[in-house]
């Protein structure tokens, strides 16, 4: 396990790609936190704005710690973030929301669409403040259209989307991953969003900001690949066809002597011709009508059944070693247990040791991407409900102490 305690201790020190820019987060659960957390490992200053009292709803999700009655996955999801409370319903608690506004490079929100111009927040109201500002917003159905004003999850925009329903065994009900995919792949988009709408703004010269609208549903579909001309050409609906990949053949998932499952990809015409050879039947490598992949596409049953009596008399380890060793393309269906455990996952620092108060050492997931010479980094873990509100109240809005006592008292932060 990768030991990042000089990580934390040089946080501060380090040159980080995303230093400079203040990011303003109103948002919940997963979609627009997940974006700025990863603009947070980055080097962005980050504030994260909590309701008082109830906090992000995330905070009880999954697996809640009984030690501080709180989850690992707040931990993750609000690392590098300065946390403030603040009640954008009391009339003080807007003014130091717009005041936030007006010094910030970007705000992320994933309300309900019209949700910030009820609460007099809306984007003719940024501008105004902030011509600079960048408003990233993150929703179901996006800010327009007529399903604009439905509530949309990750697994509303999974369905809307495509994924589900080529996802599953055939003739058998959709299936789900077990996360929130929809809300993750918006999350991604909203900060390539971010970050494209700043070089807009810094590099390019427009000098303005402007609003980055992403939908659940659109991040979704831009993974769906040529589904949509193949069917505007050529009528095709994809369906569901379990573990193989249609029209990329070999490419499934197959069951080891000792009941583990691989994955593994013959598809180009060269790997075929290795992995025929490795598994003992070089002269089909040679077969006329294996030669190039719409060839085994045709007789992608027989191929599967082939490779899949291989695999049967031989475990997951001794599959792995053989094909690697043939430089055809393979990989154990690992489990959680299996990725803390492989060297792989060390080798590449995506294990961090981190220290989340009230809990002690916890192993987290590492930082993605991988920049050579500015790299991301972890600071601290997760944090109580407002812990930062002295920090940005009193430090970037000026603030003096009694204020901010006066202001909690009432119930602005």
């Amino acid at each position: 396990m990768t030991d990042h305690s000089d990580d934390v201790r040089d946080f501060a020190r380090r040159e980080r790609p995303l230093e400079g820019l203040r990011v303003l987060e109103f948002g919940s659960l997963i979609a627009g936190p997940f974006a700025t957390r990863i603009m947070a490992e980055f080097g962005a200053e980050v504030i994260k704005v909590e309701r008082p009292g109830a906090g992000d709803p995330l905070r009880t999700w999954r697996y809640v710690d009984p030690r501080t009655k709180t989850s690992l996955w707040w931990a993750l999801q609000s690392r590098n973030k300065k946390l403030v409370t603040l009640n954008v319903g009391h009339p003080e608690g807007l003014d130091l929301a717009r005041r936030l506004a007006a010094e910030s490079d970007i705000l992320v929100e994933n309300f309900k669409p019209g949700t910030l111009e009820k609460l007099g927040l809306g984007w003719e109201v940024l501008r105004e403040l902030n011509p600079r500002l960048i408003l990233v917003r993150v929703s179901g159905y996006g800010q327009t259209g007529p399903y604009k004003d439905r509530p949309g999850f990750a697994n509303i925009g999974e369905a809307m989307g495509g994924i589900r329903y080529i996802t599953g065994e055939p003739n058998r009900a959709p299936v789900r991953s077990g996360i929130s995919l929809g809300d993750s792949l918006a999350s991604l988009y909203a900060v390539i969003g971010a970050l494209t709408a700043v070089h807009a703004r810094d590099v390019r010269g427009i000098g303005e900001g402007q609003v980055v609208d992403v939908a659940l549903y659109e991040a979704v579909f831009n993974l769906m690949e040529s589904m949509v001309p193949e069917y505007d050409v050529a009528g095709i609906v994809r369906e569901r066809t379990g573990s193989s990949l249609p029209g990329i053949t070999p490419s499934n998932t197959y069951c080891s002597k000792d009941g583990s499952y691989v994955a593994i990809g013959g598809n180009s015409d060269a790997i075929f011709k290795r992995l025929m050879e490795a598994i003992g039947r070089p002269e089909l490598g040679e077969d006329p009508r294996y030669a190039t992949n719409a060839d085994r596409t045709e007789h992608a049953d027989e191929l599967d059944s082939l490779i899949e009596d291989w695999v049967e008399g031989r475990t997951a380890e001794e599959i792995t070693r053989i094909l690697d060793e043939a430089d055809v393309p393979v990989g154990p269906i690992y489990t959680v247990e299996d990725i803390v455990a492989d060297e792989q996952y060390e080798a590449r620092e995506m294990l961090l040791e981190a220290e989340v108060e009230g809990v002690g050492s916890v192993r987290m997931p590492g930082l993605a991407p991988k920049l050579s010479e500015t790299p991301g980094a972890v600071g601290w873990y997760g944090g109580a409900l407002g812990a930062h509100n002295e920090e940005v109240y009193g430090g970037l809005l000026g603030l003096p102490a009694d204020e901010i006592g006066r202001l909690a008292e009432e119930g602005a932060i």
